[in-house]
């Protein structure tokens, strides 16, 4: 979830068409212990992949902004960008005429474009959507047409088991569509690039910096005062919020209501056994049920050469809890 405030309920327009008539400001590197005054033109709160690529391209857009990234670890990237299948999707399962749609495959496209140019690595270890029953092979058949009409490249009907073991010789259906240009990828090294990019324009990143309070201040020019856990406050013009699994209590601090409230779900993966990793080419998904808003369990290679199968989805007890036995009773109050 992403907002875009202003305390005084005024708007600021982020197009190509824009005009912020702003003063060139040198940046440097700063410390908590700094005296001088931390005042930005724009804040974004979140360090994940959309704080940080929403940063980099307001920044690109309009390099004269001050801008800062506030991030309440120690690093970018520590929760749901790095807690994933890591997968580049192609756009298959949206939609037609949805942004979603529209938007996955130009994304991956521009993902592949950057990663290459940024040489950050990637495979395109392609997808197998396998039908394994008459009913799943209707639904594939809804799926190659809602790919054709998305535009998804290259996508693949593909009948028997014969053509299927072509592609992923251990996987047996009946029917499979072949995707050959999703991908696998770490996001976290995507998301820690957007934010050298960003630094590199200019830009500011605060690690440590968890953001407790919103605030009018008495300074006209930057109209918004946030406040840190330990004391640190920082001033800005406009605050763009970008929590992840905090966002709904973002943006309760910033005067919106917290509803839709967030119910925090953990995927858990199982690791195959490294010694049969080499049975699985790329990903093998299965035919999406309806019934429920998931993919399905599949099986993803990872850039470090393991293979997970997942995810579940179980109910958890901490927003930020990774494992079973992870609780926080206030959360849950």
């Amino acid at each position: 979830m992403t907002q875009f405030s202003r305390f005084l309920g005024s708007l600021l327009v982020v197009n190509g068409n824009s005009q912020l008539i702003l003063h060139g400001v040198k940046t440097m590197e700063r410390s908590f212990s700094s005296i001088i005054a931390r005042e930005y033109d724009v804040v974004v709160v979140g360090g994940g992949i959309v704080g940080a690529a929403s940063a980099r391209e307001l920044k690109l857009r309009h390099p004269r902004l001050k801008m800062a990234i506030l991030e309440k670890e120690n690093e970018m990237a520590r929760h749901q960008t790095g807690h994933n299948s890591g997968v580049i999707h192609a756009g298959i399962y949206y939609k037609p005429g949805s942004l979603k749609a529209k938007l996955c495959v130009e994304g991956m496209h521009l993902m592949y474009q950057y990663c290459d140019q940024k040489k950050i690595p990637y495979k395109k270890v392609g997808k197998l959507i396998v039908a394994t029953d008459e009913v799943e092979i209707e639904r594939l058949a809804e799926l190659h047409s809602r790919a054709i009409e998305n535009n998804v490249p290259d996508i693949k009907l593909i009948k028997g088991i014969d053509e299927i073991q072509k592609i992923e010789p251990n996987c047996v259906g009946l029917q499979a569509l072949w995707s050959p240009h999703t991908g696998i990828i770490d996001y976290s090294q995507v998301t820690k690039q957007y934010g050298l990019d960003f630094k590199e324009k200019g830009g500011e990143i605060y690690f440590n910096f968890e953001v407790t309070k919103f605030e009018k201040s008495n300074d006209e020019d930057y109209p918004v005062l946030i406040h840190s856990k330990d004391g640190q406050n920082i001033k800005s013009k406009y605050v763009l919020t970008c929590g992840g699994l905090q966002s709904d209590k973002l943006a309760e601090l910033s005067g919106c209501p917290r509803a839709p409230r967030i119910v925090p779900f953990r995927g858990e993966y199982l690791l195959l056994n490294p010694n049969k990793a080499h049975l699985i080419k790329g990903n093998i998904y299965p035919v999406p049920d309806p019934r429920f808003p998931f993919l399905g369990v599949h099986f993803t290679p990872r850039m470090d050469g393991s293979v997970w199968l997942g995810p579940n989805a179980v109910l958890a007890f901490k927003r930020e809890g990774y494992s079973s036995l992870d609780f926080n009773r206030i959360e849950h109050a």
